[in-house]
């Protein structure tokens, strides 16, 4: 899953051009800055927690980079549906050792046809048969993870943050969820490119009190933001992304939800506008992270109904 939203926050920053998608989950998991809290009041309460919001942003990097690589945290299997320019299509995915794999099961909410799965694990045993091919295909997931955390540990110096009670609890929430708003640091001197994009945008998130992790957050684009000066890339003011956490049993966070819809010109050329919709669910821990190649045995073996 981390490979997801990794493919899915070293999103935005962390890859520019045709994979919008990879580049604005390093945005979402940069706007997180998710806090680690002591004990608090009642819900309901409307009393400020003690103590300044930044010690949590610290401490809550920890976990963050955990979801960002998961080294030595079992595996994942789960489905997702993803609804986006290209249509809408749920797949089954289960993490690897040398990236996630996936098998397409419907499109536009129906099951596929008897010719659509048969194109599908054809697919399939091509990256069966070719491990040259898929490592090189999943190569640019470290280099994301890699972008991701560098933006996260940043988080503590880039923004500032401050309390926001009373907000409305998310539906399902076990225990009090904290809410803090983050906006720039004016005093924040990027030091990389891809760092210049905490520079442009704010929001707010949601911390569950009692497992110190994020459940929710929200980011908007606050002002244009320039890569290079322009020349690499050039985001536009407006845009919104939600990224949801969840837990997948045994304290093994994952993201289950994200939204994004922003606006991005590459290369000073080519203007993209990124909105899709994901969601995932069917969290399943894996006693043991699998070669890709035995994941996707897994994954021809597993049986799907098919459309008449």
């Amino acid at each position: 899953m981390g490979d997801r939203f990794n493919n899915s926050f070293a999103k935005m920053g962390a890859k520019m051009g045709a994979k919008m998608t990879a580049k604005t989950a390093a945005l979402a998991l940069a706007c997180m800055a998710t806090a680690a809290a002591t004990p608090q009041q009642p819900a309901g309460a409307e009393r400020l927690p003690e103590g300044e919001p930044l010690p949590w942003v610290q401490a809550a990097v920890v976990n963050e980079l955990k979801i960002i690589s998961p080294d030595g945290l079992p595996a994942v299997r789960f489905r997702e549906r993803k609804t986006d320019a290209h249509g809408d299509t749920t797949r089954e995915y289960i993490e690897t050792e040398e990236g996630t794999v996936a098998r397409l099961v419907e499109r536009n909410g129906q099951p596929l046809t008897a010719a659509e799965d048969a194109g599908e694990r054809q697919r399939l045993e091509d990256q069966l048969n070719a491990p040259a091919d898929f490592l090189k295909h999943h190569a640019h997931d470290k280099s994301q993870r890699a972008d991701a955390s560098q933006l996260v540990r940043l988080l503590p110096q880039a923004m500032l943050y401050s309390y926001a009670p009373g907000q409305p609890q998310p539906e399902g929430a076990r225990s009090l969820q904290i809410v803090l708003d983050y906006k720039p640091n004016p005093a924040f001197h990027p030091p990389t490119t891809r760092a210049e994009l905490l520079t442009g945008i704010e929001g707010r998130v949601w911390i569950d009190a009692q497992s110190h992790r994020m459940t929710r957050i929200e980011g908007h684009i606050l002002h244009p933001v320039d890569f290079g000066y322009g020349l690499v890339a050039h985001i536009f003011p407006g845009g919104k992304i939600v990224l949801e956490q969840a837990d997948a049993g045994s304290n093994r966070w994952v993201y289950s939800r994200l939204s994004e819809h922003v606006q991005v010109r590459v290369l000073m050329v080519k203007t993209i506008v990124q909105s899709s919709e994901a969601s995932s669910w069917d969290f399943r821990l894996l006693p043991e992270r699998l070669h890709y190649q035995d994941a996707i045995k897994m994954l021809l073996a597993m049986q799907i109904p098919l459309r008449q």
